[in-house]
């Protein structure tokens, strides 16, 4: 695949208190690095806690999704091997008590009504202040401070946020990428292949170039 495509898209499936995802995403950033052209994220939202979110869109924590302790341990383990691997700083190794529902309504939004790099800034920006600040990318004065600095509105960040239709799509996004076949966060789609997990820079040069 030529590097000539200066439209080329990755269709990227994730959630961001995924610490793969993140970590995934560095992976991704290596790959951008090396190319002539960039390769535009076509992100699709996803839900770790789908088993764990009642009906309003809160989280049971006291559902059992089958995550024990080390399940746990055995991710932290995971995270810091590829820390090391990326070359990336971590505040967090994971964070099971935020939710990022939220987070992914306002990235929704503004995927919808903004530019492409207006999202990316704000993509990025919540991956960093979860992972690197350990901010809580749940709470909603959170979401307007970074939304704003990538250029969004506030009155419109919190609109989105009160919003229940809005919030009902992003939900059925969760339930259309379940039925595409994604099991597990990120995924990465390119001309009908994918990639799960956070899969090295080669990995990803692969996947889009066929090399």
């Amino acid at each position: 695949m030529s590097d000539s495509q200066g439209d080329e898209r990755i269709t990227v499936y994730s959630d961001y208190v995924c610490p793969f995802c993140y970590l995934g995403r560095e992976s991704l950033k290596q790959y951008q690095s090396t190319r002539a052209s960039e390769l535009e994220i076509d992100w699709h939202p996803f839900d770790l806690r789908s088993q764990k979110r009642n009906p309003d869109g809160t989280i049971d924590h006291s559902v059992d999704d089958g995550k024990d302790d080390e399940y746990y341990e055995q991710a932290k383990q995971g995270v810091r091997r590829l820390q090391e691997k990326y070359d990336v700083e971590m505040d967090l190794d994971i964070a099971t008590d935020i939710d990022s529902l939220p987070a992914q309504v306002v990235s929704y939004y503004v995927k919808e009504h903004y530019d492409y790099e207006t999202w990316l800034d704000f993509d990025v920006a919540v991956f960093e202040a979860l992972w690197q600040e350990g901010r809580d990318i749940g709470d909603e004065d959170v979401l307007v401070e970074l939304a704003t600095e990538a250029g969004v509105d506030a009155d419109e960040v919190r609109s989105a946020l009160a919003d229940d239709a809005l919030r009902a799509t992003v939900r059925e996004q969760f339930t259309a990428a379940q039925q595409q076949g994604v099991t597990g966060v990120p995924t990465f789609a390119y001309d009908g292949y994918a990639a799960r997990g956070a899969v090295p820079p080669e990995q990803l040069e692969r996947l889009v170039e066929g090399t």
